[in-house]
């Protein structure tokens, strides 16, 4: 028996961060450009504080002589063209960088996009819908603006940083010494912070993803909260989540945010302790005044880089956090490749065969336990049986959505194991319990996933199932958009998809309690429509609904998983068996 795929276990901090520079590489020509421009500017800050010591030695050698503005003026100059070369370096830095970052998200994006059509569906049978969109949003827009703000920041930050160190120390090494010693404190206390902060940026982005998948749940179902009084219950699940994102974010933030304020705090230390030991050091005769006024602007530099660097660090804290989400999710196992497979026949028969077939949703808890039966082209196939007999289950696996533990189905002598899963899925036409309908007009929705249909075969479609008078008095009949706000009965909603699966029309049909939603008059109409879409092509149908199925050609009986009759109404009626327990049930009347 063949056991499900277990999913690979989800990225650590380092790996999720080398997953995010590896997928940056179609990039790296635009990032290193983006860098160069960086240390351009680096090198341009670094030259400054030089000329500026320049220019104060100048003006306080000439306060007893005059001094010679020709040279102030020069430097002047060539320390604002400098400054001005520097901007604009800048800016065509970060111009780069936020297009390297915009075209990653998009990129990001799209991949995980990919990646959802590509996950089989038992994937998300665990994951909730809110999780998967946060994903798509949260956590990459996180990586996007945790990248954008520390590449550039963190390399730039860390060449400063050595720039400033070995021109502080050719200037002066004593003051050198001042100003570096009073900021390793603050150095040491930041990289304990980084360490601590990791795991609550983790927790950040778990917690958001957990809160966009209950907000997701409870919205779509308010309904059923309000009416069922859960609103306490789900308030008090919400506020938990709640409470655990605000607690892990104001950690994450609190710490992370802490690091720059501790560097300046240092900065400053580094300021008082180079003009204190300056101002004696010139006393002495060992340096002059210039040389202060350019270790002011060095510490300036020192201190800088090194918030630079912690704020990059506590970025890329919250990016890898994030990677570790969309990595791990991207890296989930696959459906298996088809590409090599058969495509569609040039004609469907419509011969179905099951062989002995097993299959669960969950490892070691098998569903399907040996089923097999065969259905003839053109045969109308119900299946009935209580619920969780097993009924939606082989349709799933006729569909070819899960991959079988075990045995067989053929369509027309096929395995579909050998066909695409593409080719399977055109074949059938489906009506689900669940309807579903996106934002578009009428039209769109009807004729979804079908090109060239004509206005009369979209209204004959309509008409057949009673929904074109309806239509017909929107204010732009069939171009009418249908969104949130349409006052559509859940048995409308039914009629259109109904609708859909008759424009299909696949050489076989799928209808899961496709009348559940609807009353017994439209019922009726919508039962003239489905045998007229079902003639002559192999239609299954799922039913509670006993009275529906009369007609059927077959009618398959399962209990545990298992088919334990088989037959016509009327003969299946004759054994007295499960079939006839369940269809006179629905006549009892108590007293």
């Amino acid at each position: 028996m063949r056991k499900p795929a277990k999913n690979e276990k989800p990225k650590n901090a380092k790996s999720a961060l080398l997953a995010i520079f590896k997928f940056c590489k179609p990039w790296y020509g635009a990032i290193v450009i983006s860098l160069v421009f960086s240390l351009t500017a680096t090198v341009l800050s670094l030259i400054s504080p030089t000329l500026m010591a320049k220019l104060t030695n100048i003006i306080s050698s000439g306060l007893d002589t005059g001094i010679d503005m020709e040279s102030v003026v020069s430097a002047l100059v060539v320390i604002l063209i400098i400054y001005l070369i520097s901007g604009i370096v800048s800016c065509v830095a970060n111009y780069v960088m936020i297009s390297v970052m915009q075209r990653l998200s998009w990129t990001m994006r799209s991949d995980i996009s990919r990646k959802i059509n590509r996950l089989p569906l038992n994937y998300y049978d665990k994951v909730s819908t809110g999780d998967i969109m946060s994903r798509v949003t949260n956590d990459v827009d996180t990586i996007s603006s945790g990248l954008n703000s520390s590449i550039t920041s963190l390399v730039q930050g860390l060449i400063q940083f050595v720039g400033v160190v070995v021109l502080m120390f050719v200037t002066s090494a004593k003051l050198a010494l001042a100003a570096i010693g009073s900021s390793l404190l603050g150095f040491a206390l930041t990289t304990i912070l980084a360490v601590r902060a990791k795991k609550y940026f983790r927790q950040q982005q778990e917690n958001m993803g957990a809160l966009n998948g209950h907000v997701e749940e409870i919205y779509s179902g308010h309904n059923i909260v309000r009416v069922y009084g859960a609103r306490a219950e789900a308030k008090k699940e919400f506020e938990r989540i709640n409470n655990n994102l605000y607690s892990s974010s104001w950690k994450s933030q609190l710490i992370g945010g802490s690091m720059s304020p501790i560097m300046s705090f240092t900065g400053t230390v580094g300021y008082v302790a180079v003009c204190v030991l300056g101002a004696y050091l010139v006393m002495k005769g060992e340096i002059l005044f210039g040389t202060i006024v350019a270790f002011i602007s060095y510490v300036k530099l020192f201190s800088g880089p090194l918030s630079q660097v912690a704020q990059s660090i506590s970025s890329l804290m919250s990016a890898a956090a994030a990677g570790e989400r969309v990595f791990g999710f991207l890296d989930e196992a696959e459906l298996p490749d088809d590409s090599q497979c058969l495509d569609l026949p040039e004609k469907v028969e419509g011969r179905v065969e099951f062989d002995h077939v097993r299959f669960g949703y969950l490892e070691d808890k098998p569903v399907i336990h040996d089923f097999s039966a065969e259905m003839k082209p053109g045969q109308k196939i119900a299946i009935v049986g209580h619920t969780g007999a097993g009924k939606t289950t082989m349709v799933n696996l006729l569909m070819r959505f899960y991959e079988l533990w075990g045995g067989e189905i053929r369509i027309d002598g096929i395995p579909i194991s050998e066909m695409k899963r593409s080719a399977v899925h055109s074949m059938f036409g489906m009506v689900l319990q669940d309807t579903w309908l996106f934002d578009g007009t009428y039209r769109e929705n009807i004729v979804y996933g079908k090109e060239n249909v004509s206005d009369e075969e979209l209204r004959a479609a309509c008409k057949a199932v009673g929904m074109d008078h309806y239509i017909m008095t929107l204010p732009r009949q069939y171009d009418t958009v249908l969104d949130d706000k349409a006052s559509l009965s859940a048995g409308q909603r039914q009629l259109l998809t109904i609708a859909r699966a008759m424009i299909e029309n696949a050489p076989m049909i799928i209808l899961d309690e496709a009348t559940s939603s609807v009353d017994t008059r439209t019922e009726a109409l919508v039962q003239q429509a489905m045998d007229k879409l079902t003639e002559g092509r192999t239609s299954f149908v799922i039913a509670h609904r006993l009275s529906t199925i009369r007609n059927a050609d077959v009618i398959l009986v399962m209990d545990g998983g298992d088919v334990v009759e088989s037959g016509s109404h009327e003969e299946l009626l004759k054994k007295g068996g499960l079939y006839s327990e369940l269809y006179y049930s629905q006549f009892e009347v108590k007293a």
